[in-house]
């Protein structure tokens, strides 16, 4: 699964907006180094007066027919697999799919005979900034509203294999017009494991299990633990 992820890097817009030949307006945010769920993501979804457009959502995706509009862990993720069919889901995968746009994302290897899991930060191999899959969701009733969303995942490639079963869903830039835009059978293609060969880990420090820590410190390797 994915249950953390970073977005810091000034420019982490920029690749979207090429790849869309489109501008997106939101107001700066700080950086992130440490986003964990039930927090303010940005995403990037088609717009409804055409084109794009970056909006804040809620990341835990709440059902348009939830009672209450509670972000539970369990839809911050959905599995490829399933995503399709699952009621919490199956009505955004057909009509709002998104981009969360993120710098890298942490996840957590089990050690044999440490009580602790081993952390590792996940990015692409030439550190540029990139978008998971996406799928969002607007919950309203009288005078509340909430947007939220999740990322999807799928089984791990063969550098995610050796940390973790599974891995989010990465989308190449040329791919991020047809997640957005394109029919469900064609969105279902795209939902595979990221090439390998493109992507970099290392580990780093116990710091980032806890959401209270959100800094430069979360993203500094451990000495000599480079792999990837």
């Amino acid at each position: 699964m994915c249950g953390r992820y970073a977005s810091y890097k000034q420019d982490r817009l920029r690749p979207i907006e090429e790849a869309l030949d489109h501008h997106l307006y939101i107001d700066p945010l700080p950086a992130r180094y440490n986003i964990a769920p039930s927090q303010p993501v940005i995403i990037v979804r088609p717009a409804a007066a055409g084109g794009f457009e970056a909006a804040l959502a809620t990341w835990g995706l709440v059902p348009g027919w939830s009672k209450e509009p509670k972000v539970g862990y369990s839809t911050i993720n959905a599995r490829a697999e399933s995503v399709a069919k699952s009621p919490a889901f199956r009505s955004a995968y057909r009509h709002r799919r998104c981009l969360v746009p993120a710098d890298g994302f942490y996840e957590w290897q089990v050690v044999p005979g440490q009580k602790l899991k081993q952390p590792y930060f996940v990015h692409m191999a030439d550190d540029a900034p990139f978008a998971f899959a996406g799928l969002w969701e607007r919950w309203e009733r009288e005078d509340k509203v909430l947007e939220s969303c999740t990322i999807l995942t799928t089984g791990a490639n063969p550098l995610m294999a050796t940390i973790h079963t599974r891995m989010p869903v990465i989308l190449a830039p040329e791919d991020y017009r047809n997640w957005m835009q394109g029919d469900a059978d064609g969105a279902a293609a795209l939902l595979k494991p990221y090439p390998a060969g493109k992507m970099a880990a290392y580990r780093v420090s116990a710091r980032v299990n806890s959401p209270r820590n959100d800094d430069e410190q979360c993203v500094a390797p451990l000495p000599e633990t480079k792999a990837g």
